[in-house]
């Protein structure tokens, strides 16, 4: 099963502006990554070729690629993951649920409500603060992020693998880059999806006008390639019960892919998941959401399947979580809810 790519290093809130620039008046047409050059201290050219392939430059807030020619009065602006200042980790005695441990690596179970790594607005409390407090000399990813192979967004629940030596670092990183990782993830996302399996295909990149979000483009020359395969477990009429495996790993990918194709994921705040978007109007059926919603205040999703080959002993390791109990409590509510009411619907 192929269900990864390069370790997800994209933020998972605001992006921080690094360096603006007015292209000037007189600026003949010249292309963005030489254009850079001659104004960033130290920069090579590949490093800036790098950044525009990250989605990393803007240019009047659209993000674009090296070969793009700055004109006169384009606001060109990089835009990073991390403030533009060190930002120092501090150990903390945050708990870990810790499912399995050697000398090279580990796996935790993630709570949700916990931020990964510290960015905007989340400098303290994140799981690498707390890596920081309970292991010592953990290896730096190309993020500089001790331990981190991967990440899952702050409301998601589920596993993480985290490598505790240089060698497993780079090893767990080669195998997720190559797609021969494993990863599924257990979603309720609203709707009742038509075909009981399918692949959703599409590049993802920053949403042009909100960067919180991201998007999926037709155009190949934006974004990264994304592709998820999703299989249905269980209906619900107005909601679905869905298992998603991803063959690629970018940021947000199964809250934009199942938006892109008319699901969203059910209180997903940020992809208009926590409107009530399939069912009636009654008031019955109005609070009954919002009692799920209070149930589950975040997007309904868990990376429940986690697989790979251990870095030291070369023995192919899976490993499975119980969905959490709050999305547990929601999905026996609509399962109660569908086999009480009438709630057969179309996608």
């Amino acid at each position: 099963m192929n269900t990864n790519n390069a370790p997800e290093t994209e933020p998972e809130d605001d992006l921080f502006e690094h360096f603006r620039f007015e292209v000037p008046k007189g600026q003949l047409l010249l292309r963005i990554d030489k254009f850079l050059m001659n104004l960033i201290q130290n920069a090579t050219r590949n490093k800036i070729q790098n950044a525009a392939s990250n989605g990393d430059i803007y240019v009047n807030n659209v993000p674009v690629k090296s070969n793009y020619k700055v004109k006169p009065l384009d606001v060109v602006t990089i835009m990073l993951s991390h403030p533009p200042y060190e930002n120092r980790i501090d150990p903390e005695n945050i708990p870990l649920d810790i499912v399995y441990e050697d000398a090279a690596l580990l796996l935790i179970n993630k709570s949700p409500g916990m931020v990964v790594h510290p960015g905007h607005g989340n400098y303290t409390g994140t799981l690498v603060n707390a890596l920081a407090y309970h292991f010592e000399n953990l290896p730096m990813n190309s993020s500089e992020r001790p331990g981190l192979v991967h990440r899952i967004d702050k409301d998601t629940s589920g596993l993480l693998v985290i490598a505790k030596t240089e060698a497993a670092m780079t090893h767990l990183a080669k195998q997720f880059e190559a797609k021969t990782s494993e990863r599924e993830y257990i979603a309720l996302v609203w709707g009742n999806v038509k075909e009981d399996e399918g692949t959703i295909e599409g590049n993802i990149a920053r949403h042009v006008k909100d960067r919180m979000q991201m998007a999926v483009f037709e155009d190949p020359e934006i974004g990264k390639p994304a592709i998820t395969h999703y299989k249905v477990l269980e209906r619900f009429g107005y909601v679905t019960l869905v298992s998603c495996v991803l063959e690629t790993g970018r940021t947000h990918q199964i809250r934009v892919h199942m938006k892109h194709i008319g699901h969203p994921l059910f209180n997903d705040e940020r992809y208009g998941g926590h409107l009530i978007l399939k069912g009636t109007t009654f008031t019955k059926y109005k609070q009954f959401i919002d009692n799920c919603f209070k149930a589950l205040p975040r997007q309904a999703l868990h990376a429940k399947t986690l697989g790979f080959v251990h870095p030291t002993t070369a023995e192919m390791m899976r490993f499975d979580t119980e969905i959490p109990q709050d999305m547990q409590d929601v999905i026996e509510k609509w399962r109660n809810y569908s086999n009480s009411h009438e709630v057969a619907e179309e996608a």
